[in-house]
């Protein structure tokens, strides 16, 4: 995808007030408002996506929108937007931020209404979009690896859909950090699911593996791009149900998502992962990534 125009007023530009489009018009982040009676706010009754901005280009923008369509006709929210529509405003909001890397936000809401648990009927979608610096794990990190914990999925059982109701995914963030960890990695009925805002994958004897994309977790736009990186490097990928047990014992984990990219984890619940250290099954996805990157 062509790179987005980008025309700075660095005496407007503030970045700690930046603008960003609400309903129709943009303005800044201060003024931007929504009734409370908005579903998403009562209700966390809405849809969310968020997409990487490498060099002003988007990364993997067809899947990005393909799944944010698809959590909207999950909890049939009315697509307020064809795709040519959504691009323009993504384009405008990312004109407006000077930083070359960004990581844009939108969020879908079913709308204003008065407080019922039913759909209410004719109500228009509320629709958010910002975008703030996009900020990577640094090189220190990506080479010692990070620390994470363990505990129990006590989620829904639609992970798949990437929606705003996240206290589930909250709380296990709350939990690693109160761990002093980077991560939670989740498990279900003593099986992988994933972490807080991550997708989790084992390597062992040479060969990549997976939780099956189902309900489960969300299905990030980085397992695709694994499964093509897999198949470029001649690396063996399995989805599967995988047992707690594989994963401590497993030569290399790592998580992706669309701010870790893809970053190992060295440790889980204190004990090391492997010997320790990033594996080759990490250091070869991570620099076929960032030629992923550079190609788009």
């Amino acid at each position: 995808m062509a790179p987005f125009h980008f025309f700075p007023d660095n005496d407007v530009y503030d970045a700690n007030d930046p603008l960003v489009y609400l309903n129709g018009e943009m303005t800044a982040l201060s003024e931007a408002k929504i009734p409370v009676l908005d579903r998403g706010f009562i209700f966390g009754d809405g849809v969310y996506e968020v997409i990487p901005i490498y060099g002003r280009r988007m990364f993997r923008a067809k899947q990005h929108m393909a799944r944010l369509f698809r959590s909207l006709d999950a909890i049939a929210i009315p697509n307020p937007h064809e795709l040519d529509a959504w691009m323009r405003l993504i384009a405008q909001v990312v004109d407006a931020h000077p930083a070359e890397d960004q990581m844009v936000y939108l969020q879908v809401t079913r709308g204003v209404a008065k407080r019922g648990h039913a759909f209410p009927k004719e109500v228009k979608p509320t629709v958010f979009i910002m975008t703030n610096p996009l900020v990577l794990p640094s090189a220190e990190v990506r080479e010692r690896g990070i620390a994470c914990v363990s505990m129990d999925d006590k989620r829904w059982l639609h992970c798949e859909i990437k929606s705003v109701s996240l206290l589930g995914n909250v709380l296990a963030a709350q939990y690693a950090a109160e761990s002093g960890a980077t991560e939670t990695i989740q498990f279900r009925d003593g099986f992988l699911t994933e972490g807080s805002s991550s997708n989790v994958w084992i390597a062992k004897n040479g060969v990549l593996a997976g939780p099956p994309k189902d309900n489960l977790i969300l299905e990030g736009i980085r397992y695709g791009l694994i499964e093509e990186l897999c198949a470029q490097c001649g690396i063996e990928l399995q989805a599967r149900r995988i047992a707690r047990e594989e994963v401590f014992a497993a030569d290399e984990v790592m998580l992706t998502s669309a701010t870790k990219e893809i970053v190992p984890v060295s440790s889980l619940d204190g004990k090391p992962i492997g010997n320790g250290a990033p594996g080759p099954i990490y250091r070869t996805l991570h620099e076929a990534y960032q030629a992923a990157k550079a190609a788009a």
